[in-house]
């Protein structure tokens, strides 16, 4: 009996995939300071600011406090990272991803947005740091997690 190891699994887009990196830049990039929000209290400059601590976060050089357990471990971020399913609205952060608590506070628009795209072009998570819900993750789910976490908070503003 033939079994396909892709059986299991669904191809995510992912920063290993220059096309997926290159997608979300050009959505970045079209982003403007008035962007009107569908869901959340985020603002386009705070999602800026949101979306580099992540990456920040990949890169481990930012390093927020756990909330892990072993269900979002487990089913949450195998849900998460390896199905197709659209990420929930208006879940909260942790309050090193909070712009109004302790994550990076927008500063300058074009400097903030120029940051931004120069992480997503170089992009290098590490492998086996930890996520603060899922916990430790190989380079490829965090690169999943890059687009995914990016192409959610994109959504959230029409983009």
């Amino acid at each position: 009996m033939y079994h396909d190891p892709g059986f299991y699994t669904v191809r995510m887009s992912s920063f290993a995939d220059a096309s997926a990196r290159a997608s979300v830049r050009r959505r970045i990039e079209a982003l403007t300071p008035n962007a009107q929000r569908r869901w959340g209290r985020m603002t386009p400059h705070q999602m800026l600011c949101h979306l580099a601590d992540g990456y920040r976060m990949s890169a481990g050089t930012r390093n927020p406090g756990a909330v892990d357990n072993f269900i979002s471990r487990s089913l949450i971020r195998w849900v998460a990272l390896h199905t197709s399913l659209v990420w929930p609205k208006g879940a909260k952060t942790v309050p090193e991803g909070d712009q109004e608590q302790g994550g990076t506070r927008p500063i300058e628009w074009d400097r903030d947005h120029a940051e931004l795209l120069g992480m997503i072009d170089n992009f290098q998570p590490v492998e086996g740091h930890k996520h603060p819900m899922f916990g430790p993750l190989t380079a490829a789910e965090w690169s999943v997690w890059a687009f995914r976490h990016a192409d959610h908070h994109l959504r959230q503003f029409g983009l």
